[in-house]
């Protein structure tokens, strides 16, 4: 008890020492045996990013509900993860209206703590390899959030109440239990990348392939297969597509003059059909499909691409129903193909 007391005696000095009212950040690096110390407030009021990660913390104290300016606080690799963690009214404090981007990776939760859903104005949170079994359903207060990581925990299921959050980019579930996704997913609207690699999926639900902003879904090591993805419903194109594509396929003349605005702006969103073989445009209505193709010389990595129609004549259509070999000696042909037109989908 005397070292620690000294310990902690020994860092108060030391930020003391340090006690400056333009300090924006601090990394504290020395061992902290108790919370906080007490006048850490005082000494840095400007305070925005406090880093404490790596010192030993079992509990934050309530010297941070004095930190009204606070907008990042890193506090991995410690020991936090009991009852007294983090302080009694942290969803009351000035902190909680300031904090944006909150790090506890690397510490010992079991469950996520009930003081972090009133961090309203959290919009990054990290607790991944902690001891999580689930994810409550409360987490939709978070409705700022644009960043979760949760990997490296033990938790078997995903509550569909996380798609009530609007604003959410950056999902990562990887390194878990979980073995289904809730269809509700899909309403992540803004969701740029999803991963739940190492997991234990069997499926994906179609739903996902809702998710039109996804530019990654990580899935390897999972025991899925890829026919979800091959398997795809196609909508026929409209009667104005099918016009649409007659025009841009055969290059019928027209000037802006010639017809409705609304069709001339229409006519501009053709997009060229990514098979090299193929002279097709399509609007709203395309096919997806995936196919293999070498990365770096090592790896082979499923694309999925957009193709004008199910009759389109792709390489990668009889790669998926005939042998590993037909689908390598396409692979030149896959290197023709714009990327912008591809999404990536990660599954081994």
């Amino acid at each position: 008890p005397r070292r620690g007391t000294g310990e902690a005696g020994a860092v108060a000095a030391e930020l003391e020492a340090r006690r400056s009212g333009e300090t924006r950040r601090l990394v504290l690096s020395r061992r902290l045996s108790g919370p906080l110390p007490p006048g850490l407030a005082r000494w840095f009021p400007a305070l925005e990013v406090l880093d404490v990660s790596g010192t030993g913390l079992a509990a934050l104290g309530a010297e941070l509900l004095e930190l009204p300016r606070l907008r990042t606080l890193l506090a991995k690799n410690n020991r936090l993860g009991g009852p007294g963690a983090l302080p009694k009214g942290l969803g009351q404090a000035p902190l909680a209206r300031s904090l944006r981007v909150l790090n506890l990776s690397g510490n010992r939760f079991a469950e996520l703590p009930a003081a972090l859903l009133g961090l309203r104005g959290l919009q990054s949170l990290s607790l991944g390899g902690n001891r999580l079994h689930s994810i409550p359903p409360e987490i939709q207060a978070l409705n700022s959030l644009e960043f979760l990581y949760l990997g490296g925990n033990f938790i078997t299921s995903i509550p569909p109440e996380l798609a009530n959050l609007p604003s959410l980019s950056y999902l990562v579930l990887s390194d878990n239990k979980i073995q289904s996704i809730p269809p509700q997913l899909a309403q992540l609207h803004s969701l740029r990348s999803l991963s739940l690699h190492n997991n234990l999926l069997t499926y994906l639900p179609r739903e996902i392939l809702n998710l039109v902003h996804l530019e990654e879904l990580s899935l390897r090591g999972n025991p899925l297969v890829v026919r979800f993805v091959r398997d795809l419903t196609y909508n026929p194109p409209s009667l104005l597509e099918l016009a649409g594509r007659t025009m841009k396929t055969r290059n019928i003349p027209y000037a802006p003059s010639d017809l409705p605005g609304n069709l001339v702006r229409y006519l501009s969103l053709a997009s060229n059909c990514p098979n090299p073989k193929c002279g097709g445009v399509y609007f709203d209505s395309c096919v997806r499909q995936i196919k293999f193709v070498d990365f770096c010389g090592k790896y082979r990595l499923p694309l999925m691409h957009y193709l004008c129609s199910p009759e389109c004549s792709s390489p990668c259509s009889s790669a998926s129903q005939s042998s590993t070999s037909q689908s390598e000696s396409d692979s030149e042909d896959e290197a023709i193909v714009a990327a912008h037109r591809m999404q990536k989908v990660l599954l081994g």
